[in-house]
């Protein structure tokens, strides 16, 4: 008599093709419509399961694994993962994964753009038109910042931050850098970007952009002091993560002169946006969209799935998941294992 499948669990609806190759290797609980999700809810929907595909919208830490005796692997389908509580799956031998690089290039546009769009006021612009305000062309109409020529700051070097350097080259900027540990010259020199302090990044740009993880030690880093550094003519751009930034403090900023324009695509209480940043005309807003191209979000799901496979020691490459970002889980949770053998055993 064949043993029963291990179950997983799909948190959210994502492409029914990619998330089907789960059926080939376990028993799927899948979920059709696009849930919000109580901290009990995860916690029971993990209760019976050795392994999860999950969103950013799920938070999972010791409340929610506490009675998921058999669970294994947590795949989280995005390059962040603050939504999980490392540390505590660590512990427990329970394998996190990411899905890195996937996204990076298709980030990076977006990145570019939507500096871009605030620099130039482009959706201010728009709703300026919409509203029916052009009555006659003016020279002086919603003038904006330059791009090219300019010095654009970048706060966090990794992958995403790279590929916007690399873009700024083509607009002729000068590139300045802050990360936790400086890149080898030689990638320095391919993305045309110079190494600086936070303080000389946010003093010396004209255009600012976050690509930096976050973590609690970097929250609201760009707190009232930080923005206080930069010229009343410069643009701040976020695609990290919500928290990196004051959003009081910014939208002080914005509304008082002190700075000229933002670009958010991420919030600190997403999905809800403060109501000082929608009633201002200076910032752009976005929703947490960067990655959101289909080739990308597809390859985001594949990934994904390749992870909780192996993860769960199926597939080619079991027991190795691509993109693990506690690897140590492995090796505890193979110490786990065999703890409980052999206590079976005797």
């Amino acid at each position: 008599m064949a043993e029963p499948r291990s179950r997983v669990w799909v948190s959210q609806p994502l492409f029914d093709d990619i998330v089907g190759r789960l059926a080939a290797h376990f028993d799927v609980q899948s979920t059709d419509e696009v849930t919000e999700y109580a901290p009990q809810a995860i916690a029971d929907a993990l209760r019976d399961c050795a392994g999860a595909l999950v969103t950013l919208n799920e938070r999972i830490g010791p409340q929610e694994i506490a009675a998921a005796s058999q669970l294994r692997a947590i795949a989280n389908v995005g390059v962040g993962y603050n939504n999980l509580d490392v540390a505590t799956l660590t512990q427990a031998g329970i394998v996190a994964t990411n899905t890195p690089d996937v996204l990076t290039e298709t980030t990076a546009d977006f990145g570019f753009a939507l500096l871009m769009a605030t620099a130039r006021r482009i959706t201010e612009a728009e709703r300026w038109l919409r509203d029916g305000h052009w009555q006659q062309w003016s020279f002086g109409t919603l003038l904006g910042a330059d791009l090219h020529g300019s010095t654009l700051g970048i706060v966090g070097m990794g992958r995403i931050g790279q590929g916007i350097a690399r873009r700024a080259r083509g607009f002729d900027m000068r590139v300045l850098y802050h990360n936790r540990s400086r890149l080898p010259d030689v990638v320095e020199q391919e993305c045309g970007a110079a190494y600086a302090s936070f303080d000389d990044v946010f003093a010396q740009a004209d255009h600012v952009v976050l690509v930096l993880p976050y973590s609690p030690q970097v929250h609201h880093l760009v707190d009232a002091a930080a923005l206080a550094k930069m010229k009343p003519t410069a643009t701040l751009v976020n695609i990290a993560r919500g928290g990196i930034v004051d959003e009081i403090a910014l939208a002080d900023a914005l509304a008082n002169g002190r700075l000229a324009a933002a670009g958010l695509d991420v919030y600190e209480g997403e999905p809800v946006v403060r109501p000082e940043l929608l009633a201002l005309r200076n910032v752009v807003l976005t929703p947490h969209i960067a990655s959101a191209s289909l080739a990308t979000r597809r390859a985001m799901v594949s990934l994904a799935v390749d992870n909780l496979i192996a993860a769960l020691g199926q597939g080619p490459d079991a027991g190795y998941p691509p993109t693990p970002v506690n690897p140590d889980a492995l090796a505890i949770a193979a110490s786990i294992k065999t703890t409980i053998a052999k206590r079976q055993g005797a």
